[in-house]
């Protein structure tokens, strides 16, 4: 039989359930806003000490761009190897002293007379680095040379009695930068640096497994030429996975193809360099040329072997102007996929534009007097390439801070931030941060070479507060994605720091 409570009872037991809820509310009291912050900090400073990674070496610097306090720091004035972070410092150096607004410039001239429809003479082709005939910013990357036919056939030109010269003196003759690993060297990321650049100095092949083991395996090149020879000796498999190798020797354009490829597999692609670029462009751009109904007596030709030649642009006849897209967009490509070749051609138009010869060492000295003007003073880094790819490269977090803060701070900020790959959205970051506080917020650049990882960049807090953060391993033994658990967790630690009170 139940009994009821009498309304008085009634109230003395709510009033008793009441009292005990206050206490407990009271036995868990909320946080203050410094007690907050210094349990996000104390698990930001176990992720930076966690026992797997002891026998490396950790750099990390967090700041408040509002506050200019600091959040957290660990080693943040020595230096490390930054892999690609090198480019924060770059791109900066690139878009303050070029501006958004500056275009890359080829000119084609010719050094003869026009008679009929014959250019009894050499076309010349000029250039100071534009490293954009490519596919991302074109659906073919000779489109530019087909369009350069166009006009020659709209003028009336029909054949050419002598070269075609391409005039690379605009940028040194060294393609290649100091410290670079010597087994890289065939692979994109080391792709040689020129001031005619096309394709970005590799060709990218499609490897199409076969059906069945009876047939062999396709080698596609997206830029066809007689320039490079293919050496397909790839074996076709049943079982197991594909094992390609590909090797071109240094000084020469023989690529060679070699392992196993599992028939029926998926089709998948590699891109090995190719060595002397300027040959390269003027080589493509004579076939295209032929392809479009002009005949050649000549044959292309660098610069560089012709011991007279004459370096006065003044004493060529102007055919052809073409600019590349603005800086702000290539920049966006240097950032997002982290090209080397963007990085490196962009510290050597520095130097051509300031000192008169696209040199890295030239470029070098611009690059420093930017670094300078962010408070960073020479005896604290070693800049020895504009990508990152050196091993002699050294910096520290509290410098790629200062880069970080002072672009922040500039007139160029939007563009700047633009440049980024965001989170869980595009470029290298576009498989991280997915699902979780940070996705769409936090724009960084990644940095990885071997036993080297970088992540540096900046993130908002559900507070509202805007926070640049620079963290540098070096001597890491593990895996890119054991790292990337330590810096992915720090970032979404700050974007999940707020305080409610």
């Amino acid at each position: 039989m139940i009994k009821l409570l009498s309304e008085t009872a009634f109230k003395s037991l709510i009033a008793v359930i009441l009292i005990n809820f206050l206490i407990g509310c009271s036995a868990q009291r909320i946080l203050s806003k410094e007690e907050f912050f210094n349990r996000t900090v104390t698990e930001i400073d176990s992720l930076f000490n966690a026992d797997m990674f002891r026998h490396a070496h950790w750099g990390v610097l967090i700041k408040s761009l509002d506050t200019g306090n600091e959040w957290y720091e660990k080693n943040s004035q020595k230096v490390f190897m930054p892999a690609s972070n090198e480019k924060i410092i770059t791109t900066s150096a690139a878009l303050l002293n070029l501006g958004p607004e500056f275009r890359f410039e080829t000119r084609v001239s010719y050094r003869g007379e026009i008679k009929d429809s014959i250019l009894d003479g050499d076309l010349v082709v000029w250039g100071n680095g534009d490293p954009t005939m490519y596919t991302r910013f074109y659906d073919d990357p000779r489109d530019v040379f087909y369009k350069w036919a166009d006009i020659l056939d709209s003028i009336g030109i029909k054949s050419i009695t002598g070269n075609i010269i391409g005039d690379d003196n605009a940028f040194d003759d060294r393609p290649l930068g100091y410290g670079w690993s010597y087994g890289g060297l065939d692979s994109w990321y080391s792709a040689e640096v020129g001031a005619l650049q096309l394709n970005e100095n590799y060709i990218d092949f499609t490897i199409v497994p076969p059906d069945t083991g009876k047939d062999s395996v396709l080698v596609i090149p997206n830029l066809p030429s007689g320039y490079y020879k293919v050496i397909n000796n790839i074996e076709v498999a049943d079982t197991g996975r594909n094992r390609l190798k590909y090797e071109r020797k240094s000084g020469e354009n023989i690529i060679y193809f070699s392992g196993k490829v599992r028939s029926g597999s998926k089709e998948f692609e590699v891109s090995p360099t190719i060595t002397n670029p300027t040959l390269f462009y003027v080589t493509v751009l004579y076939e295209v040329l032929e392809e479009k109904g002009i005949s050649i007596e000549g044959k292309p030709v660098d610069v560089d072997s012709i011991e007279s030649w004459d370096q006065d642009a003044d004493k060529d006849s102007l055919l052809i102007q073409h600019f590349s897209p603005e800086l702000s967009e290539i920049l966006k490509f240097l950032m997002k996929k982290s090209q080397n070749l963007y990085a490196e051609t962009m510290v050597r138009v520095l130097g051509w534009k300031y000192e008169g010869l696209g040199s890295f060492r030239n470029g070098r000295k611009i690059v420093d007097s930017t670094l300078a003007g962010f408070g960073v003073t020479e005896d604290s880094y070693r800049y020895m390439d504009g990508s990152g790819l050196s091993r002699y490269d050294y910096v520290s977090p509290e410098t790629l801070v200062k880069v970080l803060e002072g672009m922040y701070k500039s007139e160029y900020k939007d563009i700047w931030l633009n440049t980024f790959p965001i989170g869980g959205v595009d470029g290298t970051l576009e498989e991280r941060f997915i699902n979780n506080s940070a996705q769409g917020i936090v724009r960084a650049k990644t940095g990885t070479i071997s036993n080297v990882r970088g992540l540096s960049g900046y993130v908002k807090t559900l507070a509202g507060e805007n926070i640049v953060f620079s963290f540098l391993i070096n001597g890491n033994l593990l895996s890119s994605r054991d790292t990337e658990k330590i810096t992915d967790r720090a970032v979404e630690l700050i974007a999940e720091y707020h305080y409610d009170y």
